[in-house]
């Protein structure tokens, strides 16, 4: 789902994210994605999140099957195979409930068309499944997928929470041109993709109608910062500047401060006059 709302401020399943990602060996891809908790230095706390999932963060929509599904699919996180041709992707992401707590031991079970945009009936290439971790990540290796009469580039994938109803969907790549003539396509299943080195790298948080207890709520922030202008709680636009400890900054992305996401912290957010 998205990682703004519609006022423009980072949301609080991207905060929960990022700080998701904090403490990781390798950083995960998180495309479009403020760095925020991943940057913070040692000694340094992880923003307090925001508990309810009131900030458009619906549950993911479902879509159809398709004729192509196969039941029993090896358990596996890369679909590739010695000499697979096509141009690599690797799809990570997090699955979330309703609170936006991450979800751990979430079936997803991918297939998809290859490169040249058939699907494999007899057997299991490019079909897999695989589990969430502790932290409700999950990561897949495999392939762009190829085209077909009718039908933009897509991925399926089968989910399903613990003792929940599974969901159906599809997952669909920006600037397509079969997206403005794809009867089934809906821009809510975008991932995030860049470029990486001649592969492509793809980001897509799923959101679960999974009830949850939102917790105990956030501690509150400071709302200022002594020696700068910068001050927690100040909704900031692309391109205001101000000052921190001295230094000058501009903000790259439209959010709401909290402690914690100082300038110096966090990159993705504020860039050095």
């Amino acid at each position: 789902m998205d990682n703004e709302t519609s006022t423009g401020h980072v949301t609080r399943k991207a905060v929960l994210r990022a700080a998701l990602a904090a403490g990781m060996a390798a950083p995960a891809v998180l495309m479009g994605v403020p760095a925020l908790a991943r940057t913070l230095t040692a000694g340094e706390a992880v923003p307090a999140l925001t508990p309810a999932c009131d900030d458009g963060d619906d549950p993911t929509p479902p879509q159809t099957e398709g004729p192509y599904f196969k039941p029993n699919s090896p358990r596996r996180t890369s679909l590739l195979e010695a000499g697979t041709p096509g141009v690599r992707l690797t799809v990570s992401g997090y699955v979330f409930g309703l609170a936006c707590k991450p979800i751990p031991g979430v079936l997803l079970d991918f297939w998809q068309a290859d490169t040249n945009g058939a699907y494999d009936n007899s057997g299991f290439r490019f079909r897999g499944h695989q589990f969430t971790d502790a932290r409700g990540a999950f990561a897949l290796t495999t392939i762009v997928p190829g085209l077909y009469p009718g039908r933009t580039r897509h991925l399926h994938v089968k989910l399903q929470a613990p003792g929940r109803p599974v969901l159906t969907t599809q997952l669909y790549f920006p600037n397509e041109p079969r997206n403005n003539t794809d009867t089934i396509f809906d821009p809510r299943l975008l991932m995030t993709v860049r470029d990486a080195g001649g592969a492509r790298e793809a980001a897509f948080d799923f959101v679960l109608n999974v009830p949850q207890d939102p917790g105990p709520g956030p501690t509150p922030s400071p709302t200022g910062t002594p020696g700068g202008t910068w001050a927690a709680g100040t909704a900031y636009r692309a391109g205001d500047a101000v000052t921190y400890g001295g230094p000058g900054y501009v903000c790259l992305q439209a959010h709401t401060a909290q402690a914690g996401w100082e300038p110096p912290n966090v990159p993705a957010l504020w860039r050095l006059r």
